[in-house]
């Protein structure tokens, strides 16, 4: 049905495209939505719940997403049938059959290059997420997001809490399908800061699930597949360190969509877009400082040094766009410091161009970024050389100027002089300073010609025509700024100019990421408090106490919780002879759940209960799980779909308690600060007469187990 185009993203208002606005149907280079295309909804049930955008809106990211998605499916087939024909390679020796085999095997590997090429097209059509205004700015790079394959923890999950917490894992499916739910809606996340924060509310919802389910001595078979976003390769493990990196990595291909939709023709929009490169790239640097050895080339540490100095260099240049935007005044010292400003861009920009060009990185890199990396460098250094030629020729020193900070300005533009001038010399001869002017044009020239020689020579930068026109404008400004010098005879000007200082007054830092900030619930807290429930501790099933409360007491004291302990058991009261034991925990009293309350909570239900037979359920430690060794999976270096073990060696049941043991965190520990504080340990102290829980060292349920850990 026809219906009429608007642009919007979820939680902002939907607002027609203006006349002038140049749409293109065919490139779909706005977010052009249906009446029925991605709005943010509150799920009844739970305002915490959050859907994601509709996949099947209309909308120009979309298309690119389900492009890539269908072509992650063909670099899959392809790359199956490629391993079979080296299989069937190596095992025959037939020579006719060798013949086909190598002959499939040419179609395949054309087959995979074209593939390849398509998916960096799709890497480069940085145009559907530039912001819809019309504008004259050169584009930003944004990274595609991940796809992934649908996971089912439905059968999974429902075993272990029956294996693992004797119950009914039937009663979790609501909570089992809020996860399923969340994990699906983070595949399509709106392009703002609420998409953002459903992905952050995922990741921490991961380091609960993996407390709670995923033991160090067995893995619950569910299967994560995610898709390389610059080769398409797919990578499966039953790791879920692979689906918290992926997350990270998505939470900072977010950001960078962000920052390219910002308008950069007002300050507030360039502000938010230095901030968007700004948290994409410590996301980034975050994802390769916690997990260091990923199976996926685009997580690779070496890949993601490139990509955060990509993001840097973007928010530099959006620095410099920020300064440009009031208007230049044509006055000596504004120009000057403009010039070494967008002189510290188009370093950047050669640092990034270098990475993109080593090994093993060259081999995965879109070629046409490494291409834009380099046109961008040229093109800044050109605009530096432009801006002291405009300080040379245009200004001339005069009685009411400052001699000495002229002197000193032109003294810090320069690592040396040329040869024979001295700054002095040049404020005061205005021959010398049009020569050297005439000179610091030619090399804006020849940067200008050389940024569209390299632009004319990729085929995806020659379809941009923002960026071709965009690098006419500037070359031809600069042939103009040289045509109205004096005619004089070039060949007798010997005067080389000198590179200029790269100096900015904006240091660009990465932003960390702020999960503090976020807000998140433990969908299965029914099942206890995580210091004690979690899948790292071994307990008993529930077994039932009955007995009577005697009139001088209860025959023993609870202590610690949630959830509480039972201490000091008289061996020969009531509840002793019926079972109880010491260092016992309550789950329930009278039937009802007990897992979260207090001391006081349950001393109030046992008044409430005295005269009354009283019913409670306990579990109990099991002590042959304290001396099994824990174990984290991690990826091994070059080793993919394998895992190596972080031994973390179990604290000793007897410590001296004068000795100070500084506890280490583990080597894939990833919780804030905030948490570490605030949360208990994972493991159950061991029961001690007379001692106090206040005492036991408490750590975060986002880390593992606080203990000396060696890697094996």
């Amino acid at each position: 049905r026809a219906a009429p185009l608007a642009v919007g993203e979820p939680g902002e208002p939907r607002r027609s495209l203006p006349a002038s606005c140049k749409v293109r149907l065919a490139g779909a280079m706005t977010d052009a939505l249906l009446p029925a295309g991605c709005r943010a909804a509150e799920r009844p049930r739970d305002s915490y719940f959050r859907k994601g955008c509709n996949p099947l809106a209309e909308t120009g990211r979309s298309k690119l997403q389900n492009q890539r998605a269908v072509l992650n499916q063909q670099i899959l087939k392809a790359v199956r049938m490629r391993a079979g024909a080296e299989n069937l390679l190596r095992a025959t020796t037939n020579n006719k059959v060798r013949e086909q085999v190598l002959l499939e095997l040419s179609y395949v590997n054309s087959d995979l290059q074209i593939l390849k090429e398509e998916l960096e097209g799709l890497n480069i059509s940085v145009e559907v997420y530039q912001n819809t205004e019309e504008a004259f700015s050169i584009p930003l790079i944004p990274l595609g997001l991940k796809e992934t394959k649908d996971v089912d923890f439905s059968v999974p999950l429902k075993d272990f809490i029956l294996e693992h917490y004797s119950e009914d894992g039937a009663g979790y499916e609501d909570e089992i399908a809020d996860l399923m739910d969340l994990r699906q809606a983070c595949r399509t996340p709106s392009r703002d800061e609420s998409g953002v924060e459903m992905l952050m509310s995922y990741f921490l919802q991961l380091g609960f699930v993996e407390n709670r389910f995923f033991s160090p001595s067995r893995h619950l078979g569910i299967l994560f597949t995610w898709y390389d976003s610059f080769t398409g390769v797919p990578v499966c493990q039953k790791n879920l360190s692979l689906e918290k990196a992926s997350v990270l990595f998505n939470i900072g291909a977010l950001y960078t969509q962000i920052a390219t939709r910002c308008n950069r023709q007002t300050q507030e929009g360039l502000q938010k877009a230095i901030d968007a490169f700004q948290r994409a790239a410590g996301v980034l640097n975050y994802l390769k400082e916690t997990f260091t050895h990923t199976p996926s080339y685009d997580m690779s540490p070496a890949m993601l040094s490139v990509l955060i100095k990509m993001m840097l260099a973007q928010a530099q240049e959006c620095i410099f766009e920020q300064i440009c935007l009031p208007g230049i005044r044509n006055e000596f010292f504004t120009v000057a410091k403009l010039a070494q400003e967008v002189a510290k861009v188009g370093e950047i920009y050669m640092l990034v161009n270098t990475a993109m060009n080593q090994a093993p990185v060259k081999e995965n890199i879109p070629y046409s970024w490494s291409k834009l990396a380099q046109v961008k460098a040229d093109h800044f250094r050109a605009l530096a050389h432009y801006f002291i030629a405009t300080i040379l020729s245009d200004h001339q020193l005069r009685q009411n100027d400052d001699e000495d900070q002229q002197e000193k300005a032109f003294s810090q533009l320069y690592d040396h002089m040329p040869e024979g001038l001295t700054p002095l010399t040049l404020l005061r001869d205005r021959s010398q300073r049009k020569q050297l002017g005439k000179a610091h044009l030619r090399r804006a020239i020849v940067y200008h010609e050389e940024a569209l020689r390299v632009c004319g020579v990729c085929k995806k930068l020659r379809n941009i025509e923002i960026l071709q026109e965009i690098l006419s404008v500037a070359h031809k400004r600069s042939c103009l700024k040289y045509s109205q010098q004096e005619q004089e005879d070039d060949f007798l000007n010997l005067v080389q100019a000198p590179d200029i200082l790269p100096k900015t007054d904006h240091k660009i830092e990465m932003i960390p990421p702020q999960f503090s900030k976020v807000k998140v619930k433990d969908f299965f807290e029914r099942l206890g408090p995580l210091t004690v429930f979690s899948a790292k501790q071994r307990w008993t099933a529930p077994r039932t106490v009955k007995f009577y409360c005697e009139s001088g007491g209860l025959g023993f004291t609870v202590k610690g919780g949630p959830p509480v302990h039972v201490y000091c058991l008289d061996p020969a009261c009531p509840a002793a002879l019926a079972g109880l034991k010491e260092g016992d925990c309550l789950v329930s009293v009278g039937g009802v759940d007990c897992k979260w309350l207090g001391v006081s909570e349950i001393l109030e239900k046992f008044k409430n209960l005295r005269g009354q037979e009283i019913e409670i359920q306990v579990i109990s430690c099991q002590d042959a799980a304290a001396s099994v060794y824990n174990k984290s999976a991690t990826y091994s270096v070059g080793m993919q779909k394998t895992y190596s073990l972080i031994c973390l060696a179990m604290e000793e049941d007897k410590i001296d308690t004068t000795q100070k043991v500084t506890p280490k965190l583990s080597f894939l520990s990833w919780g804030t600060k905030n948490r570490q504080k605030a949360a208990s340990t994972l493991c159950l102290p061991t029961v001690v007469t007379g001692s106090s829980l206040a005492k036991k060292k408490l750590a975060s349920p986002f880390t593992l187990l606080s203990s000396e850990g060696s890697l094996y």
